[in-house]
């Protein structure tokens, strides 16, 4: 199958309409190593104007395609979402921003904690956030 039909596939799974500007915005944000601001993306893809991926990052969370992440920086991050199913609390996961660098790492291998809150309290989100230093970044500290 070729890459593009893989990502619109993931779209269409979404009920997300497939367009080349879509496809390009998922598959960048699937290729990056970390979770991406707006204007990360916006250099990422040099040929889209900002409006553009704006709008199509709402769709993207509208649809639960992808999740916010708020860390800090005064800009959201934005990551695609692990399960091509849903994007539920479950999926959730430790994010860690390097104050060095300013990226924002996912940790997909540590879950949140569980959190039992009151009765009557129902959970839409959760925000895990760990700062410090990136191993990168400490290893230049040196």
């Amino acid at each position: 199958m070729e890459t593009n039909e893989i990502y619109a596939e993931r779209l269409e799974k979404k009920g997300v309409k497939p367009t080349a500007v879509r496809i390009l915005v998922l598959k960048e944000m699937m290729e990056a190593s970390c979770a991406v601001s707006l204007i990360e993306l916006e250099t990422m893809l040099a040929t889209v104007d900002r409006s553009t991926i704006f709008r199509t990052l709402n769709l993207f969370l509208a649809h639960h395609l992808v999740h916010d992440i708020e860390d800090g920086s005064g800009s959201l991050k934005y990551e695609v979402c692990p399960d091509e199913d849903t994007c539920s609390v479950d999926d959730m996961h430790t994010h860690f921003y390097c104050e060095v660098c300013h990226r924002t790492f996912c940790f997909r291998s540590i879950h949140i904690p569980v959190i039992d809150l009151p009765e009557g309290f129902r959970l839409n989100s959760i925000n895990y956030m760990v700062k410090g230093v990136c191993r990168e970044c400490a290893a230049r500290m040196k």
